[in-house]
């Protein structure tokens, strides 16, 4: 696989192989390189990439399992045309799970936010530019750190399955998805965690769900 630079590739290597080219292909549908209905051909990302087929479709394949791409008999990998409906129907199972992680979370977050609020201060100047590239990134890593510092390894992996930078970015983009101010919101939950708030599970689940597309 080519290194050079300026490429899509440029993970740290402690990233699989499928794990680079997967990013590569949701950053491809992301940034609209791949529109919706448009075909995504195995070869070619192969050849772009530098690299086998093998970790191409296993990349395919887990895509195919966030539901961001389709497959068919004789037609080959589409970019699926995705609805707010669509997009909607993670949030909830989300909800859930960061509701439990918060709770998990609390004390320890109650005497250090910082992994948190490493994300809020550049959120602010994500808003003022209207940045929507920064505005995923930190959006979906203060959430990332807060589920993390629940300190429960099957309860990161299944948040990791559900796609959320994937479908947060869609949400923003693809559908205008917007909050008043995403640095507000979530400067407000580290406040609530600093306070120790009792309903803290709840705060973050009503904010999960407030994020949600509507169909």
């Amino acid at each position: 696989m080519s290194s050079s630079p300026g490429t899509a590739m440029s993970a740290p290597v402690v990233h699989s192989l499928r794990d680079q080219i997967r990013e590569h292909i949701v950053e491809g549908i992301v940034s609209g390189r791949w529109k919706p209905g448009e075909r995504i051909v195995e070869r070619r990302i192969a050849v772009e990439l530098e690299v086998s087929q093998t970790p191409v479709r296993e990349a395919l394949r887990e895509l195919e399992s966030l539901r961001l791409i389709e497959s068919a008999p004789n037609k080959g990998v589409r970019v699926r045309n995705l609805t707010a409906a669509d997009l909607e129907e993670s949030y909830p199972v989300r909800a859930g799970l960061e509701q439990i992680a918060a709770e998990l979370a609390a004390d320890r977050l109650a005497e250090d936010c910082s992994a948190l609020e490493a994300h809020v201060t550049p959120l602010y100047e994500a808003d003022r530019n209207a940045d929507g590239t920064a505005q995923v990134r930190h959006t979906v890593g203060f959430h990332r750190e807060l589920v993390r510092a629940a300190g429960n390894s099957v309860l990161l992996h299944t948040w990791e399955g559900l796609g959320i930078e994937v479908f947060t970015a869609l949400s923003i983009r693809w559908l205008g998805t917007v909050q008043q101010s995403y640095a507000e919101e979530h400067e407000a939950l580290v406040a609530a965690f600093r306070r120790r708030d009792p309903q803290i599970g709840a705060l973050v689940k009503e904010h999960v769900l407030g994020c949600a597309p509507r169909a």
